[in-house]
Parts: C-alpha cells; sequence; structure tokens
C-alpha cells in the first residue's frame, strides 16, 4: 500500500479560529478528516503530523525515505525562512508537493518567496483546503508515477 506523510507547520493546530478571512473556518481536524477519507478511497495510507518545530519537521522529513511514496507538506511560516526544510526534502529524495491554504503571492512581501519550491515537484495555493485536496491528489499522481 502507497504512503503518504502530511506535514503541517506551525500554527496550523490553530485553524479554525485564526485569521478567519484569510485561512478560512475549516479546522486542521477536518482537513485531515476531508484528506483521510481521500487516500482510503484511493487505497493510501495518509499519516498527517503537525508540528511548531522546525527541527520536529526536519526529522519527519528526513525519516520518510524509505518510508513514503510522497510528502504533503503546508511549511506555513518556514516557507519563507527555513533552508533547513528545504534541505531536507532535498536529501531525501521523496516527491513532494507544497501547498498553501492563502495565496502567499497576493500577502505580504516577504511572504513572495517560498525556500520550499524549488526542491517540490510543484505547489498549489489560493483555494483554502481546496489547496489541499488538489495537493494529495497530485502526491496520489506522484506515487504512480514512481512506478513506472
Amino acid at each position: 500500500m502507497k504512503k503518504i506523510l502530511l506535514i503541517h507547520g506551525p500554527n496550523l493546530n490553530l485553524l479554525g479560529d485564526r485569521e478567519r478571512d484569510i485561512y478560512g473556518t475549516a479546522t486542521l481536524k477536518e482537513i485531515n478528516d476531508k484528506l483521510g477519507a481521500i487516500a482510503k478511497k484511493e487505497g493510501i495510507t495518509l499519516k498527517a503530523v503537525q508540528s511548531n518545530h522546525e527541527g520536529e519537521i526536519v526529522e519527519l522529513i528526513g525519516g520518510a525515505k524509505g518510508k513514503y511514496d510522497a510528502i504533503l507538506i503546508n511549511p506555513a511560516a518556514y516557507t519563507h525562512t527555513s533552508v533547513a526544510i528545504r534541505d531536507a526534502i532535498s536529501a531525501s529524495a521523496v516527491p513532494c508537493v507544497e501547498v498553501h491554504l492563502s495565496n502567499i503571492y497576493k500577502r505580504e512581501e516577504f511572504r513572495h518567496t517560498s525556500l520550499i519550491a524549488s526542491v517540490a515537484k510543484g505547489q498549489i495555493c489560493g483555494f483554502g483546503v481546496m489547496s489541499y485536496i488538489l495537493g494529495l491528489e497530485a502526491a496520489i499522481y506522484l506515487t504512480k508515477e514512481k512506478n513506472k
């Protein structure tokens, strides 16, 4: 069975309460439940993890090789600051899809740069919860391409 690691970065545990005008009203649990149902229907095992700690995220990514077929990640604020997460994704050689609820390119200038984008297979942003759904579909596609 194919496995996908879903990583939610800092402050995403506050979804549903924080800045609803930017991030919407869905909670992290609702997002995870929705993605879990899609993964199950596709015969995929999905492991969802949220962390506010950069080092923990780096360790999760570093341990993904040989255990997961793809990574779906919303690095949140670490998108713009973490060379460590970027390097972990690159070193892991596990195909990665970057997602964001908001359109980071329509926000503050400092959010316009993603350190993750250059090592991800692709990036989906600006569609709210649908960004995660599209990202999961892309990750599932990558798991199938890996076998060809």
